[in-house]
């Protein structure tokens, strides 16, 4: 009686490993994801602890990096957008928010103040000073305005009671959050697939790393409208 029990059991657990990998497959995909870039994040993050003017991505900007308020945006740019990207880690989970309402408020407005008053200004100082000339430095700026644009807009529409659209419009925020990691992606993608001049690589890149991430959320935000309609 006991083996077949144990036989049940192990049957039973062969069974479910499927059924919740179809169920959560998608999420865990996700999150996997998520957390293996904000490593990466991290990782480019902590070359400049302690503080230096000569490493990673520092050393094309000797132009300017003697420059206080450029050091200032910078190294604020870096030490606090970490903060805006983990938060996607509890944001878009809708079994967190409703088990952990308060939990979801606070890490919203960490999110929040994060983004409107230090990586989002930070982010345009940097963005007027990006290489690449024009083009570039209209990326970059365009960025870092709507990105502190859909971020006050979001908490616009929670304030008034709107949880539909305060959704869509952090999704949208997020999206832009994300381009810390797709603009390397696509940089990667484009050398490994053309191998064009280098500022080539970055002029574009500034505006796939954002540009096509909006794209994705208004996909995302299109599906999710048509689910709940059909719902209805």
């Amino acid at each position: 009686m006991k083996n077949m029990q144990r036989n049940i059991t192990i049957i039973s657990g062969v069974d479910l490993l499927p059924a919740l990998l179809k169920k959560y497959g998608r999420s865990i995909l996700l999150y996997g994801l998520l957390l293996y870039f904000s490593w990466l994040m991290l990782d480019i993050t902590l070359q400049y602890i302690p503080i230096r003017l000569d490493v990673a991505f520092l050393k094309i900007k000797q132009d300017v990096i003697h420059l206080p308020y450029y050091r200032i945006a910078f190294f604020t740019h870096v030490f606090t957008a970490m903060l805006a990207l983990l938060a996607g880690f509890t944001q878009f989970s809708e079994g967190f928010r409703i088990k952990n309402l308060q939990w979801h408020k606070r890490i919203g407005k960490v999110y929040f103040y994060t983004v409107v008053l230090f990586a989002g200004p930070s982010g345009l100082i940097m963005g007027y000073h990006a290489n690449g000339g024009i083009t570039s430095q209209l990326a970059f700026c365009l960025l870092a305005i709507l990105w502190i644009t859909f971020t006050l807009i979001a908490v616009d529409k929670v304030r008034h009671g709107d949880i539909n659209a305060h959704k869509k419009w952090m999704m949208r925020s997020y999206a832009l959050t994300l381009s810390a990691v797709t603009l390397r992606l696509w940089k990667l993608g484009i050398v490994v697939a053309f191998e064009p001049h280098p500022m080539d690589v970055y002029r574009i890149a500034a505006w796939l790393g954002w540009a096509l991430n909006l794209v994705v959320a208004e996909c995302m935000i299109v599906r999710m409208d048509s689910k709940k309609n059909a719902s209805v």
